[in-house]
């Protein structure tokens, strides 16, 4: 008992637990649930062990994933087949579904957030795999024969990107507006402070959707469409600075 013990301890301090088979070579038969717990004594190994069982079986269900929250939060989604989650109940974060950036980034696609351009060249690759952006990038540029065109495509993604940053740090600067009415003691019911509680919360939703949509439109090559999202985004703007 004290062999086993000290193994089934070791597997599952080192997160090798889910797979863990009997230690004779020859031997492939797994140690059950029961046969671990009337092992181990320690309630904080046992504690790890059952985190270690959770953890696997959200990550074998496809329907399933975490929170993705970066703040930290250890609350299990389900899949609405949307493409895009719903809001934890725990923490109201919204993760995306499809890809592994940290949130949900509408109107911007998964393939946008993936897609990265050289400002020198105009060469796009994959930012995860560092691979060339096929099939949407066929052409490949000598940068000494292309410098003006690089010029102005370095001072678009400028443009869109000092856009896009701003739109995070005003979202940023509404939550902590936010949360700092919200930690007021004893505060009063009065109409102002209500206002400015659901007013933050709007401001969030509106600087997130308009900072992932100067990624939409710095992919987008759709002329027509893009007289019309750039219409809208103008309009929300407006009003999101208004307010």
């Amino acid at each position: 008992q004290p062999c086993w013990s000290e193994y089934l301890t070791t597997r599952i301090e080192q997160n090798m637990v889910v797979n863990c088979t009997c230690p004779i070579s020859e031997c492939c038969a797994q140690p059950t649930t029961a046969f671990i717990c009337s092992i181990i004594s320690s309630e904080e190994i046992i504690a790890k062990y059952e985190k270690a069982l959770l953890r696997g079986y959200v990550e074998c269900c496809s329907n399933l994933t975490w929170c993705t929250n970066p703040q930290g939060c250890d609350q299990i989604l389900l899949k609405d087949g949307l493409g895009y989650g719903a809001a934890c109940s725990k923490c109201s974060w919204i993760s995306c579904f499809n890809c592994n950036f940290p949130e949900a980034h509408y109107p911007a696609s998964c393939s946008h957030m993936s897609h990265m351009t050289c400002a020198k060249c105009n060469h796009g690759f994959c930012w995860r795999c560092l691979k060339p952006w096929r099939p949407t990038h066929k052409d490949y540029y000598n940068c000494s024969a292309m410098v003006s065109k690089a010029a102005w495509q370095e001072k678009r993604f400028q443009d869109y990107n000092e856009r896009c940053t701003f739109h995070h740090h005003a979202r940023e600067f509404a939550m902590s507006l936010r949360n700092r009415v919200s930690s007021i003691s004893e505060m009063p019911k009065i109409r102002t402070l209500t206002f400015v509680l659901d007013a933050c919360k709007v401001l969030e939703q509106a600087r997130k959707v308009l900072a992932y949509s100067c990624v939409y439109s710095y992919y987008n090559q759709d002329t027509e469409s893009m007289d019309i999202v750039e219409q809208q985004t103008e309009s929300l703007e407006l009003h999101t600075n208004a307010l």
